[in-house]
């Protein structure tokens, strides 16, 4: 028997699955490396042991994985029941025993990447929302668990460094940190224009006067604005630049 693929013929999303695909093996390999005890150790996110990333990820998994089903049948399925499940999954995941974590994880993942192979083409526009309330296609699901297996792969603090991410996930990082700010953007925010010392391309929240000029490597610049090591980087003054806006 042949062996099934993606039904999709978009080059871009076809390319974009890859990506994510991706991520979760790196996540995965990561998470697989540690030794049983390591996972009691804290995580590059303040209050979280890697229990919780581990725990968390799966969870997300599983999310995202309804708003497939949500675009594959018309039914509406959120993310999450409440406001408060996602918090409450965290935490009772970080409880599990840690082959309990792994199953959780691997199994989770598998079942998203079902979900997406079998997705009719033409489905892949239909609008599902986010946890945040907003009205997305679902192709965007894909990216939105591209940046949750490549950057929670960092936080697992077991040798993935966003140094080592592929030029085009650095690349596609940048341009969703500005829009995100833009969008989340509150009256008095400072401007703030990102200046990749290895890229051509300036990224800007908005065409007026700089508030902050920030610079440093894309990738630096992405581990800045995403909340990670902010090493490298540095304002116009050439001193330190302020802690980033919130991004997710």
């Amino acid at each position: 028997m042949a062996a099934r693929t993606d039904n999709v013929s978009d080059p871009k999303l076809a390319s974009s699955l890859l990506l994510a695909r991706r991520g979760q093996a790196l996540f995965s390999r990561k998470l697989h490396e540690l030794r049983n005890v390591e996972f009691d150790a804290p995580s590059l996110l303040p209050g979280w042991t890697r229990r919780h990333v581990a725990a968390h990820v799966g969870f997300n998994a599983r999310a995202n994985a309804r708003l497939v089903n949500w675009a594959a049948t018309g039914v509406e399925t959120p993310m999450y029941s409440s406001p408060t499940e996602r918090d409450e999954e965290i935490a009772f995941g970080a409880t599990l025993p840690i082959r309990a974590i792994l199953n959780l994880s691997d199994h989770a993942a598998v079942h998203l990447n079902v979900e997406w192979r079998d997705l009719p083409e033409e489905y892949w526009n239909r609008l599902v929302t986010t946890a945040q309330g907003r009205s997305v296609p679902a192709s965007e699901i894909v990216w939105m668990r591209t940046r949750e297996v490549w950057l929670h792969a960092v936080d697992l603090d077991n040798g993935a460094e966003v140094g080592q991410f592929p030029n085009e996930l650095i690349d596609l990082l940048l341009a969703d940190l500005v829009k995100v700010w833009l969008r989340k953007r509150s009256p008095g925010q400072r401007n703030i224009t990102l200046e990749p010392l290895d890229r051509e391309a300036r990224y800007r929240i908005a065409d007026e006067p700089e508030d902050l000029i920030v610079r440093g490597t894309a990738a630096q610049l992405v581990a800045w604005g995403t909340g990670r090591n902010p090493r490298g980087v540095l304002a116009a003054d050439g001193g330190a630049p302020p802690r980033a806006p919130a991004w997710l």
